[in-house]
């Protein structure tokens, strides 16, 4: 099993725990919209990192953006095996003709 799957099982686990007992099940009992904020934040904590060129900032941020997008996976009933099936979909695909797919 690979760390995405291992963390999936985690976050899964964590919907049913009591808030006060775990990060992640406060963030699924404040419901969508912290978690959308968490998105955000460390979205723009990535930006950031990347903008200073610091190379273990960058993935420091970028694991906690990949983190929280796994909880928001997971608070949707999805997981990784969804997006690394979308991504499989979309190899061998140029960029352009990917997105003229989607506005079709």
């Amino acid at each position: 099993m690979d760390t995405l799957d291992k963390l999936a099982e985690v976050l899964e686990s964590r919907k049913g725990a009591d808030p006060d007992s775990s990060y992640v099940a406060r963030l699924y009992s404040k419901g969508l919209d912290a978690i959308l904020k968490k998105i955000g934040e460390e979205a723009t904590e990535t930006v950031m990192a990347a903008k200073d060129g610091d190379a273990d900032k960058i993935v420091y941020e970028t694991a906690d953006l990949w983190f929280h997008s796994l909880v928001l996976l997971a608070q949707q009933g999805l997981g990784p095996q969804d997006v690394l099936s979308e991504l499989d979909r979309r190899f061998g695909l140029s960029g352009l003709e990917e997105k003229a797919r989607r506005s079709e």
